[in-house]
């Protein structure tokens, strides 16, 4: 069926495919209806995903035809969604002639699921239109509305009008002016029990407080903030990236690695720009901890392009030649700036540093600081002094087994023993198991159901008349072993 739309609106003009399409939103709004009488939130779920494959076919006069059949002529709600829609000259016949042949069908007082829809639907086609000032306008009146509305068949689509509430107001650089409104929103959801509007809200919140760098705020949220299970794998995604992000600000790299780890696995294969930023970010983690990125991380389909400079950035620190990472910064500092990931690559030199100093450990027995300096190519006024501090700390955390010969101004390697002597083995076959078992247990949460309080109900019925049969039995046992006795 819809093939068949997207056919006669290729091959025709849009009058002609007003009416199927019109015809589709009527079925999604009266499927709407069912699921608020019947309070079944996953038709309504379902409603909302045929909406997202209608989007991008939506016309003004669709819209408006819309409206005229589902909401009263004379509301509120009807006069000021109307008011946003683009009213263009060679469009207001096809408008005037649709909504009069829908005002032909009688029309009833409508749900406030219906209503709430009707704001969804205005603000994506606004959005869509590139018309971010009205979907401002559009977006605070639906959210004055929603607050008036404790429903929980709303909780779906309020929480798709918090997040593109969010994102018009992104898309006008003026995320700040809604962080007030966005928690009291959060609050309201917590007081009402919304817990998918808690979960939406938090993830809102916490990109408002990532977009100007306030890692702190976030933070202090997120750890403050009430914790539930998880009821959309979209927004977990969302809430472990931001997570991520968070560690990898506050030095604790290997929460983090897990956090964008587990984010990029668990994001669907069509969210691939979201898929992207969580392995950049990754990769970036993986590297401050001195680990080196697999070459098939940076090969996934769809993703070479955009991981390329953070590959040449690997193969600078593995490497560890720092005049390759430096040449490699400069080179795409536009793309790690607009990744917000510049600051992290600055963190990077000093790995890149001991990288390299590992390296010379490993080729020789003994060289001069002076050659040491040489190959890091440190670019200071004293580079001998730089690189025998930088050699000393190196010793100290246990980077590589050497001595410092200050009368000759040396490093003095010690010859490498067995590794498989050492607990390299045991930690990394440690780490290998920790995966292996959080992933089981992942799996385990992913195949529970919900209880069914009928089976329960049963259950405890059997369970009762088995115990009463069990003290009967014992019952007549004790008076058989009295009479023996």
């Amino acid at each position: 069926m819809v093939a068949d739309v997207e056919m006669k609106d290729s091959q025709a003009p849009p009058p002609s495919s007003t009416p199927s399409i019109l015809q589709h939103l009527k079925d999604i709004a009266s499927l709407i209806e069912t699921g608020a009488y019947t309070k079944e939130a996953r038709r309504i779920l379902r409603a909302v995903r045929l909406t997202m494959m209608l989007r991008r076919k939506l016309r003004a006069p669709v819209v408006a035809a819309f409206l005229a059949v589902v909401l009263p002529p004379g509301s509120d709600a009807y006069l000021r969604l109307s008011s946003f829609l683009p009213r263009d000259d060679e469009h207001d016949m096809d408008v005037d002639t649709t909504t009069s042949a829908a005002a032909q069908v009688p029309t009833k007082h409508s749900q406030p699921e219906v209503e709430i829809y009707c704001y969804l639907l205005v603000l994506i086609f606004l959005i869509d239109q590139k018309r971010y000032n009205e979907a401002k306008a559009c977006a605070s009146s639906s959210i004055s509305r929603l607050k008036s509305i404790n429903r929980r068949t709303i909780d779906v689509l309020a929480s798709r009008l918090y997040s593109y509430y969010s994102y018009s107001y992104e898309l006008t650089n003026s995320l700040a002016e809604i962080r007030g409104e966005l928690l009291a929103l959060h609050r309201m959801a917590t007081l009402r029990r919304d817990e998918l509007g808690q979960e939406t809200l938090l993830n809102l919140l916490l990109r408002n407080y990532l977009h100007y760098n306030l890692y702190d705020q976030a933070e202090k949220l997120r750890s403050k903030a009430p914790r539930f299970e998880a009821h959309s794998n979209q927004q977990f995604c969302r809430y472990l990236f931001y997570l991520g992000k968070i560690r990898t600000i506050q030095l604790e790299y290997t929460d983090a690695k897990e956090s964008l780890l587990q984010a990029a696995r668990k994001a669907p294969a069509t969210a691939q720009g979201f898929r992207i930023q969580c392995n950049k970010w990754a990769v970036i983690v993986r590297l401050l901890l001195g680990e080196i990125p697999e070459r098939t991380v940076f090969m996934q389909k769809g993703m070479k392009k955009a991981l390329t400079p953070y590959f040449e950035l690997t193969n600078a620190v593995r490497v560890g030649d720092l005049e390759l990472f430096r040449t490699v910064a400069d080179k795409f500092a536009d793309t790690f700036g607009s990744d917000r990931t510049r600051n992290l690559i600055v963190r990077l030199r000093h790995n890149v540093i001991r990288t390299g100093l590992r390296n010379i450990s490993i080729s020789y027995s003994r060289i001069s600081l002076t050659d040491v300096a040489k190959k890091l190519r440190l670019d200071s006024d004293n580079p001998v002094a730089d690189a025998e501090c930088i050699v000393a700390k190196a010793i100290q955390d246990g980077a590589i087994d050497a001595t410092i010969d200050h009368a000759n101004g040396c490093m003095v390697s010690k010859e490498t023993g067995d590794v498989y002597s050492t607990n390299e083995p045991q930690i990394a076959f440690n780490s290998r198991i920790a995966f292996c078992l959080n992933m089981h247990n992942e799996a385990v949460k992913a195949l529970s159901f919900p209880r069914n309080s009928r089976k329960e109900k049963e259950s405890e019925e059997k369970k009762q008349g088995r115990q009463q049969q069990e003290q009967e039995l014992a019952k007549h046992i004790a008076d058989d072993d009295d009479i023996d006795f």
